[in-house]
């Protein structure tokens, strides 16, 4: 009876990324970076100025304003870490800084109508300015977390 001789086993290729799935990976540290500079900037050279943002019914107090600050640098931080160094919990991570693009934006609606300055937001045009921003950043959070190149 005659031997059969196995084939080698095909070995697959890895895939290459996809330029959309590229473009969400850079679009995704682009985010996380901004997010840490920011939390940084919170916690130390621009944490003054960020007080002013907080609004006068969510803490009454400067040492309690301050608080707020000092937390919302540390979860800046602790988010923008987390959308790069946790690639299973991608889409997890968008969603909760989508949520807190959204949580924080009392304190930017907040500094615009009170018309005080807050760290690169000197003047009214500014500060109205921002308020639009606030949409694009959720949108950029859902969007380059989402899961590569599907479409939703």
């Amino acid at each position: 009876m005659p031997t059969r001789t196995r084939r080698p086993a095909r070995t697959r290729r890895p895939r290459r990324p996809g330029p959309l799935t590229v473009i969400r990976s850079v679009a995704r540290w682009l985010l996380a970076g901004m997010l840490v500079f920011a939390g940084l900037s919170h916690l130390f050279w621009a944490r003054k100025g960020f007080r002013i943002a907080v609004p006068d019914w969510v803490a009454t107090e400067p040492a309690d304003k301050d608080a707020v600050v000092i937390a919302s640098g540390a979860a800046e931080i602790m988010l923008g870490t987390a959308a790069v160094a946790l690639p299973r919990e991608r889409r997890r991570v968008g969603l909760a800084i989508a949520a807190f693009f959204v949580a924080v934006f009392p304190g930017n609606v907040h500094h615009w109508r009170t018309g005080r300055s807050v760290p690169l937001m000197r003047t009214d045009r500014a500060r109205f300015l921002r308020l639009f921003l606030q949409p694009v950043l959720v949108a950029w959070a859902l969007w380059s977390t989402a899961p590569g190149g599907a479409r939703r």
